[in-house]
């Protein structure tokens, strides 16, 4: 094994189970198997295909399901009825598909790596740019058209080299772009309370820590349906099984809210359930992530999903004990903070390589599950300290049936986008986001005095506060999931929802300094009207406003 390398892919035994050498000491290998080993023998062959794990990447990503090391789940349900056997090996992509290739360029043209030579309609929704793989150059000799398959090369260079639809590229390795830049735009989520208080630039990084049933899991799903992202690749990373059943049964039935199309038609879909072995899921967050940095390459706004990046560590956990290394805090390995700062860091808006100017970003969205909902514990720590931004989940929410359950106290966004929300949404944005914040804080602190003596005890203007705090957090930051017209919110509705909240409140202590008491103020029909505020449609949601601020 004196050739080998580390994370070398290999083959063991007469099933050639796949797996990768994690540990070479002379000329000795240890192999980590990704799957069951029950049928080993001692002296049975080892073969080392001579390189890593490496994602297929090309036409036919969208709309798959793989495992974590990419083999096609529905393909291998196909051929062996359900249960995947141990030892099954399948191409990623299917051979025998043919797609429709229009070359963008001419016989003649110097080309480089990134450079953009074709189009293939992946789905209805996303055109797939054939792309010059890195390390190579030349000019182009000859370049077809027409219906092909994967293997079939699309054009030939004149030093003979054949430039294929499909190319290959190591998990583990981020792939190249010319420069990393800042992004001024926000991931939006539809989500009030994330994208009013709590927003992420387009390609930043954000962790969703939170206990047992704090709705880690609903909330990924949330994103996966309704983020303003072109491309999405939601890797459910050893997770419960019937968790990952519910996302396969029903995100194929699903409608792009932006589209119509099926919402699949974008997205990809990484599954490694708990009993899966450990080792390819700790491969399935780089598989998936690799799958996004093709899209990025092609200039399109990618959103990673990881649910969640616990599974993840404690895989690693597992895999670093079977090695003997030291252990770290709670047994976790002593490089966990280093692999996460570079798992995040593949995150970014970049300015792709070739040609064209093309830009794309990644944007990762990861759950984590600390034990018991502790936050200090290592894993969420060392999230913490690479990632922008934080949606704490709270499980006294969760109880109370608050969806997203995203605690406003604990929760933070270091990404500073008011400028692009003064120029595309309303210049008064930041102060109304201000408002909305100091409220909350302001409502927190009276919260503890109404838990000892009662609301009775506060001064008005107190009082004032408590109820506004109260309808601020029932009909402004919790939303329904399964509502057709809250599940997602525009801008432009959040805004102005929240625009009527301020002159409501202005209203209330306008009224109470002229004499009105706390129940003439808040009656039961603004309260309906505050309330119903959700369910109002989107587009008709500015010319509502108008008439319902001056009936305040």
């Amino acid at each position: 094994m004196r050739r080998s390398k580390m994370y070398n892919l290999v083959f063991a035994g007469e099933m050639r189970l796949i797996g990768e050498v994690i540990r070479i000491e002379d000329d000795r290998a240890t192999i980590q198997v990704y799957e069951e080993t029950d049928g080993l023998t001692l002296g049975g062959e080892i073969i080392d295909t001579g390189g890593p794990l490496c994602a297929e990447l090309g036409p036919g990503l969208l709309s798959s399901i793989f495992d974590g090391i990419q083999r096609p789940l529905a393909g291998i349900a196909k051929e062996a009825g359900g249960i995947i056997p141990t030892g099954v090996t399948m191409p990623a992509l299917d051979r025998q598909k043919r797609w429709r290739f229009t070359p963008l360029v001419e016989p003649g043209r110097e080309i480089g790596a990134g450079d953009v030579i074709g189009t293939i309609q992946e789905t209805a929704s996303i055109t797939h740019r054939v792309m010059i793989p890195t390390g190579v150059r030349g000019v182009i000799k000859e370049i077809r058209t027409g219906d092909m398959c994967l293997e079939d090369p699309v054009a030939t260079l004149q030093d003979g080299t054949d430039i294929r639809p499909v190319q290959r590229w190591p998990v583990r390795r981020p792939r190249p772009f010319t420069r990393k830049i800042t992004s001024e735009a926000p991931f939006i989520t539809g989500q009030r309370i994330i994208d009013t208080l709590f927003p992420i630039a387009s390609g930043g990084s954000v962790i969703i820590p939170g206990g047992f049933g704090t709705g880690k899991t609903v909330l990924e799903q949330t994103l996966a349906k309704f983020a303003r992202a072109d491309i999405i690749i939601y890797i459910g990373c050893g997770e419960r099984g019937n968790e990952i059943a519910e996302v396969l049964t029903r995100f194929p039935g699903l409608e792009d809210p932006y589209t119509g199309h099926p919402l699949m038609d974008r997205s990809t879909l990484i599954v490694n359930t708990s009993n899966m072995p450990v080792a390819a899921r700790e491969a399935s967050i780089y598989t998936g992530i690799t799958i996004g940095e093709y899209y990025r390459d092609m200039g399109y706004n990618v959103a990673v999903l990881a649910d969640s990046v616990s599974r993840w560590a404690e895989a690693m956990r597992e895999i670093s004990g079977r090695l003997e290394e030291l252990p770290g805090e709670e047994g976790f390995p002593m490089y966990l903070a280093s692999r996460l700062a570079a798992f995040y860091e593949r995150a970014g808006m970049v300015e792709c390589t070739g040609q064209g100017g093309r830009k794309g970003s990644v944007t990762v969205c990861t759950a984590v599950s600390p034990p018991g909902g502790d936050f200090s514990e290592p894993v969420t720590q060392s999230a913490l300290r690479v990632t922008g931004a934080m949606w704490a989940l709270d499980t006294h929410l969760a109880r109370r049936r608050h969806f997203p359950a995203i605690h406003w106290g604990k929760s933070f966004s270091l990404y500073r986008l008011d400028e692009w929300f003064c120029k595309n949404i309303a210049t008064d944005w930041p102060q109304l986001k201000g408002w909305l914040m100091a409220l909350l804080q302001k409502d927190e602190e009276l919260q503890d005095v109404v838990q000892l003596v009662g609301p009775d005890a506060l001064q008005d203007q107190d009082r004032v506060v408590v109820e506004m705090g109260f309808l601020i957090r029932e009909n402004y930051l919790q939303q329904s999931p399964y509502s057709p017209e809250d599940a997602f919110c525009p801008l432009k509705k959040q805004y102005w929802m929240l625009k009527i909240f301020f002159k409501a409140y202005e209203s209330a202590l306008k009224e109470l300094g002229e004499g009105h008491s706390i129940d003439e103020i808040f009656t039961t029909g603004r309260k309906v009207i505050l309330a119903d505020l959700k369910n109002i449609p989107g587009e008709k949601f500015p010319e509502a406003a108008e008439e319902i601020i001056k009936g305040l």
